[in-house]
């Protein structure tokens, strides 16, 4: 979890990912910053992400990217 926090924040330094919930629905992110956060976690953690997978309830919170991390990982 603490390398999926370091990708969050050098992509975006202005956000609290310990404390936001709601990344996508509050729009706390936009498209590109997604794009460049699933591509950072493909590269570091050897996952493909779905599109499928590409919901916002995946994506709200470093918590939610994380257990969709864990769910490649098994």
């Amino acid at each position: 979890m603490d390398k999926l926090l370091e990708i969050l924040k050098e992509c975006c330094p202005d956000i609290d990912f310990t404390e936001e919930k709601k990344l996508i629905t509050d729009k706390r992110i936009d498209s590109m910053d997604l794009v460049d956060i699933i591509s950072e976690i493909e590269s570091e953690f050897d996952v493909t992400v779905s599109m499928e997978e590409l919901r916002p309830e995946n994506f709200d919170s470093a918590e939610k990217m994380w257990e969709l991390i864990r769910g490649h990982q098994k």
